[in-house]
């Protein structure tokens, strides 16, 4: 039987009651402040101060601890607007804040489907929204657009562990690295890249973000209304 579906143990009169969301939101506090390596069962019965033997009867294995906390994110993640295409941007939004909240969710996200119910609700929105579509658009515009969220904010938050690890932000990393890809863009061989970085627009992550979004709405919308 699924996490989803096992009931809990009974309530017992015990100095510090348990239940899977007191767990769950153990584990999120622990990964929120130093990443998922300090999440297992029994770092979690510490911060709850009980013993780990105590977690099972709530949580059998680590993984199903890990599909709970990313299903208690996904209530932060509640997809709205009039129409499919304010549906899909709010999903990527919210997608895109709960992953900065949370960053670890970063490394979460993604591959097999999740199952918990707030996922559940989650894509159960987003698809309601987009019930005058056909599915056969339905099924790969949601999947595209699940996969560039994923894509994106994985790429920020790696920046992100980047800077920290580093010490350098992303301004000074390219003063350091800068005088670098000047020499190198001088042999000539790489006049593209060179054109891009002298004369592209430097967007920021919002604008990264928003801009390649749109570019993926816009197609989906012409495929819509394509006849």
């Amino acid at each position: 039987m699924l996490v989803w579906e096992r009931p809990e143990p009974p309530d017992r009169p015990v100095p510090a009651p348990l239940s899977r969301e007191r767990i769950v939101q153990a584990a999120i506090q622990l990964a929120d402040a130093d990443g998922l390596d300090a999440v297992s069962l029994r770092k979690v019965a510490a911060a709850l101060d009980v013993g780990p033997m105590r977690l099972y009867g709530y949580i059998a294995t680590k993984e199903e601890l890990l599909d709970l906390m990313v299903d208690a994110v996904h209530a932060e993640i509640r997809p709205a607007g009039d129409g499919w295409r304010e549906v899909l941007r709010s999903l990527a939004e919210a997608t895109r804040q709960a992953a900065h909240q949370h960053e670890w969710l970063a490394d979460l996200i993604g591959g097999r489907p999740q199952l918990g119910p707030n996922t559940l609700a989650s894509g159960e929105a987003v698809l309601a929204a987009m019930g005058g579509v056909d599915l056969d658009t339905v099924v790969p515009a949601v999947a595209a657009v699940n996969a560039y969220v994923i894509g994106a904010v994985r790429r920020e938050i790696t920046e992100r562990r980047a800077e920290r690890l580093s010490g350098m932000d992303q301004k000074q990393w390219q003063a350091t690295f800068g005088p670098y890809l000047q020499r190198t863009f001088a042999t000539g061989r790489f006049p593209a890249l060179a054109t891009v970085v002298h004369d592209g627009p430097h967007l920021d992550a919002d604008q990264t973000f928003w801009t390649g979004l749109d570019f993926l709405l816009d197609g989906i919308e012409a495929r819509i209304s394509s006849p």
